[in-house]
């Protein structure tokens, strides 16, 4: 017997530790129910430690899975990840827009948990200038916050001015990830364009936090396929990432990954 579900369709970077990436986000999806389908912006050869190389494909061979995705899925959420070049952004952009791509999740990826750079400065003034206006939500981090918004961020009133400021680039909302915070509680901020919503978790102390990013953006990405309101949709996307990260995978010698699976049972058992 064939069942419905919701497809879901991510546009990012892959990452050969299975961390991050699209990987991540495939095993997000699945995670919570969600069919998920890709197009690949870049190759990268990454694990837990670092990203040791990376090469972006042509922007019409992007759009190009876009196009075959959309063809032939009702795609009922669209997740970015990882967009290196401002062809790619702009090939991104544009798809989004002629084949009317719904429920769009932009994770601005800038650079890799180890430090690695993975956007250059003509593919951030595209994201800036082309993608945003048509995201549905942003999902910055302190750092990718501060600069799409041009100012620093040291406390939870300026993550709001942020939000505020990156809100005027054109997303109809944003949240400003706390993990890069301090404090024993981790705050995610939301800013739908009128309201201000905090989410509190305990922070986790731990090295297992590679693909976080990653991993929020497309839970908030399936519980949108799924129907939740946006707020609610951040909410739970938080709870399974904090669960995710509790039962983090002692695997690699460094940033280790999450456990995506970890509501589910027998996976890694």
């Amino acid at each position: 017997m064939t069942r419905h579900v919701k497809v879901a369709l991510t546009i990012a970077g892959s990452d050969s530790g299975g961390g991050a990436g699209i990987q991540a986000d495939l095993k997000t999806f699945a995670a919570l129910g969600v069919f998920g389908t890709c197009a690949i912006t870049a190759i990268t050869a990454q694990n837990t430690r670092g990203v040791t190389a990376a090469q972006a494909l042509p922007a019409d061979l992007v759009t190009a899975q876009i196009e075959a995705v959309a063809s032939d899925f009702h795609v009922a959420a669209t997740k970015t990840g990882m967009l290196a070049s401002a062809a790619i952004v702009e090939a991104v952009a544009a798809a989004i827009s002629e084949l009317q791509l719904p429920l769009v999740v932009v994770d601005p990826v800038m650079v890799a948990k180890s430090g690695d750079r993975l956007m250059d400065d003509d593919a951030l003034t595209a994201m800036k200038g082309e993608l945003l206006r048509r995201a549905l939500v942003v999902t910055p981090n302190i750092p990718e916050a501060e600069v799409l918004s041009g100012r620093s961020i040291r406390n939870l009133d300026e993550a709001k001015a942020a939000a505020e400021r990156i809100h005027r680039l054109g997303p109809s909302a944003v949240v400003v990830k706390g993990g890069h915070g301090q404090g024993d509680d981790l705050i995610d901020l939301l800013f739908d364009g009128s309201v201000f919503h905090t989410f509190s978790t305990p922070r986790v102390a731990t090295r297992n936090t590679h693909g976080t990013g990653c991993t929020f953006a497309s839970a908030i990405a399936a519980r949108l396929a799924l129907g939740d309101p946006l707020v609610d949709a951040v909410r739970r996307a938080q709870a399974y990432v904090a669960g995710a990260i509790r039962h983090g995978l002692a695997i690699g010698h460094g940033h280790g990954p999450l456990d995506h699976f970890w509501n589910s049972t027998g996976l890694y058992t």
